[in-house]
C-alpha cells in the first residue's frame, strides 16, 4: 500500500480535519465509481445521482465519531456500506410515502405484482442479510461489499488484504451461500 495513503489514513484517524479532506481528495474518482456502481446496482429509482450519494456518503463519514480505517480495503467497505445504507434510507423513506404518504388511486397489475417481489424489499432485505453476514463473519461481509459493491477483482481484494486470490474466491462462495439462504428465507410480500 502507498506509504502516503498510510499516513493519511492514520492523521484522520486520530481526527485531524485536514487529512480527512486530502484522504477524500486523493479518493473521490474511486470513491465516485463506487457510487455510481452503487447507483446502478441498487437504485436506479432511487432518486439519488452519483455526485450527491458520494457527497451525503462523505458527511456521514467525517461526521462519525471513532470510525477508524487501518487500510485502503477497510475504509472502502465502510464507505460502501454507508452509501448502501443511504440508499436502502432513501427507498425505504420513498417505500413509505407510497403506503400512504402521497395518496394516489391506481389501478394494479396483480400479474406483474404476483412475478417479480418490488425491488425496495429486495435492497431491504439484502442489506439486513448483509448486516447479519457483517455480524457473523465480518471478513466475508467485507469480500461482498468489496466484490460486489466496489467492483474489485479477487486479486485486487487479495492484495488489500494480504490474501491468496483463491481464499478470497472461497470466501465470496461462502458469502453468497450465506446470502441466498438468507434471502431465500426473506419474505417480499
Amino acid at each position: 500500500m502507498e506509504p502516503k495513503f498510510l499516513e493519511l489514513i492514520h492523521s484522520a484517524d486520530r481526527g485531524e480535519p485536514a487529512a480527512a479532506d486530502a484522504l477524500f481528495s486523493a479518493l473521490y474518482s474511486e470513491l465516485h465509481r463506487l457510487a455510481d456502481r452503487q447507483l446502478a446496482r441498487s437504485a436506479p429509482g432511487a432518486g439519488l445521482n452519483t455526485t450527491s450519494l458520494l457527497h451525503d456518503a462523505y458527511l456521514d463519514i467525517a461526521g462519525r465519531e471513532g470510525a477508524s480505517f487501518p487500510d485502503r480495503a477497510r475504509f472502502f467497505c465502510y464507505a460502501a456500506c454507508v452509501m448502501r445504507g443511504l440508499i436502502v434510507d432513501r427507498i425505504r423513506r420513498g417505500s413509505a410515502q407510497k403506503r400512504g404518504g402521497r395518496f394516489e388511486i391506481t389501478v394494479l397489475d396483480e400479474s406483474r405484482v404476483a412475478a417479480a417481489p418490488p425491488v425496495d424489499a429486495e435492497i431491504g432485505a439484502l442489506s439486513d442479510a448483509l448486516a447479519e453476514l457483517a455480524r457473523i463473519e465480518p471478513e466475508l461481509a467485507q469480500v461482498v461489499d468489496l466484490k460486489y459493491f466496489c467492483g474489485f477483482t479477487f486479486p485486487e481484494i487479495a492484495a488489500l488484504h494480504g490474501l491468496s486470490a483463491r481464499t478470497v474466491q472461497r470466501q465470496w462462495d461462502k458469502a453468497r451461500l450465506f446470502l441466498k439462504r438468507a434471502l431465500r428465507g426473506a419474505s417480499f410480500a
